[in-house]
């Protein structure tokens, strides 16, 4: 179910742990769209599909990066924290640059404004700090296939002819 709220739009999830996950969906809604996306026996909070949240065992943690960390640390957050196997084998315990917002925030949307702003202005930096994806793709037997373009042209006899590029449809058009 597709919520519209005053300043954004909420996409309701249902299943264990959605009525908290959809409660942060609203108190982020004034940021702009927000969606949820099932992950890790949690829920991943996109933003104009920034991811800027995570709701695990019905906390919430905001996205947070070298600039906006002592933000979190200097108000008392906690960070998110999980159980992994180390390499020997042990558990350890491992966090991720997300941090609870202030408990007061959780009341209102207007309280967790300042906070999610926070949060996208981190997903932004991120998702901007990436490197682009090069558009330019090399195809099978490109390279041969000029290699024998410039043998073809190199065994003409004359200067090859060009032909103004509109030559060719002008001349078909009045054809025609």
């Amino acid at each position: 179910m597709t919520r519209t709220t005053t300043s954004g739009t909420v996409r309701r999830v249902t299943g264990s742990g959605s009525d908290f996950a959809n409660h942060c969906m609203e108190l982020l809604a004034p940021l702009g769209p927000v969606l949820a996306r099932r992950m890790f026996g949690g829920f991943g909070l996109y933003v104009d599909d920034l991811f800027v949240a995570i709701v695990s065992r019905d906390e919430l943690y905001l996205k947070a990066d070298a600039v906006s960390q002592s933000r979190y640390v200097e108000a008392g957050c906690e960070p998110f924290r999980y159980s992994k196997a180390g390499k020997d084998g042990r558990l350890e315990t491992a966090s991720l640059n997300y941090f609870r917002p202030p408990e007061e925030t959780l009341e209102s949307p207007p309280l967790m404004l300042p906070w999610g702003r926070l949060a996208m202005e981190a997903a932004l930096r991120s998702v901007n700090a990436k490197p682009k994806a090069s558009t330019r793709k090399k195809s099978a037997g490109t390279a041969a296939a000029l290699k024998t373009e410039k043998k073809l042209k190199s065994d003409t006899d004359g200067p090859a002819v060009k032909r103004p590029p509109a030559a060719g449809r002008a001349s078909r058009k009045r054809a025609g």
